[in-house]
């Protein structure tokens, strides 16, 4: 079981004190919880993607090279990379070049996108969303696939028989299918092969055991060893020292934006009662002291067959040292109980 960070690189308000970290300092900040992710022998740091005011995390790569000049074994990974909204060649060229510079420790996930903020920034069609990302996963497979590539689509202009550098050091370079739980997209990821990371935020995670079924199967039909395929997931939540000390400290930026976002989306109002259901043994928050978070991955994993899990925090504005205890927590509480109780189910 490996687990792992990842961030979105929030700049909300403070719900607090009102007031809005710069992206430059929590730019800043992201680079020390990566390099204290290492120091407390998690397994994997990722980074999203978004191009809006509240996130900082527009150049995912950028912010993982900073974080691998300053660590000696974590993976890094994006957390997603909007694929359809990018050239997949220079996609391609950046984690190679992350790979160089971490010595084969570059992974990335590629996904559609939750939010659309991509897409007419870069000046695409929403109306081609599952066409663009079918078309751009496919020439970015050819990419890792062969030092040179001829290739002719009908979204980016052709090439025959060029170079791409560098290539990176692990052939090949792992790549990790997101979805949020579409069965389309794990159906995708199955008959291709990949990796599968689901982003279970909401809900019964139980709920997503279906959608792995669907993805194993799949690829068990397209000629793949689907018990070599890794499953991951992400969801949302907080460790600290006690229970109660960490619902105190996740519930208000939670809150507050789960209804900045649930105003966009038509959701309504995020209640304390939805938050505490959420962090039941059966919900979707991984909320609480390091027995009480641990005791919930070994129970998913126990469901959803997953060999990772990523703990998304923060969610909205949180103390950067709230955030560097919680990710030290995980790392030496959290983490090394994880790993004790699934060597046991596995030796059984």
């Amino acid at each position: 079981m490996e687990i792992g960070v990842d961030t979105f690189v929030e700049t909300t308000p403070d719900v607090h004190t009102g007031k809005t970290i710069s992206h430059a300092e929590r730019l800043r900040q992201v680079v020390e919880e990566i390099a204290l992710a290492d120091q407390v022998g998690l397994d994997i740091f990722g980074v999203g993607e978004h191009h809006r005011k509240e996130f900082g995390d527009s150049a995912s790569v950028v912010v993982l090279a900073a974080g691998a000049a300053v660590t000696k074994k974590i993976r890094l990974t994006s957390s997603v990379t909007v694929l359809s909204a990018a050239d997949p060649v220079r996609v391609f060229q950046e984690f190679a070049t992350l790979d160089g510079i971490s010595n084969g420790r570059a992974e990335i996930i590629v996904g559609r996108g939750s939010m659309v903020d991509a897409f007419p920034l870069f000046g695409y069609n929403l109306n081609d969303y599952e066409e663009l990302f079918e078309e751009k996963l496919e020439l970015f497979l050819k990419l890792r696939e062969s030092e040179k590539v001829s290739w002719k689509g009908g979204h980016r202009p052709a090439f025959t028989n060029l170079g791409i550098y560098p290539r990176p050091v692990q052939t090949p370079l792992p790549v990790w299918i997101g979805s949020g739980g579409n069965p389309e997209s794990a159906i995708r990821a199955g008959v291709l092969g990949l990796p599968l990371v689901l982003a279970i935020i909401g809900g019964s995670p139980v709920q997503f055991a279906p959608i792995v079924k669907l993805y194993k199967e799949a690829a068990t039909r397209a000629g793949h060893d689907a018990s070599k395929l890794p499953v991951a997931v992400h969801s949302l939540g907080f460790v600290a020292e006690s229970t109660s000390l960490a619902v105190d400290r996740f519930f208000p930026p939670t809150q507050a934006s789960m209804n900045m976002f649930g105003k966009e989306r038509g959701w309504g109002h995020y209640s304390r009662a939805q938050f505490d259901a959420s962090r039941s043994l059966e919900g979707a928050l991984y909320v609480g002291d390091p027995e009480t978070v641990a005791n919930k991955i070994v129970h998913m994993s126990k469901h959803l067959g997953f060999s990772r899990f990523f703990l998304h925090l923060p969610v909205g504005t949180m103390p950067h040292d709230e955030v560097m205890k919680a990710i030290e927590l995980l790392g030496t509480e959290v983490a090394p109980r994880v790993r004790e109780q699934i060597a046991k189910l596995e030796a059984k």
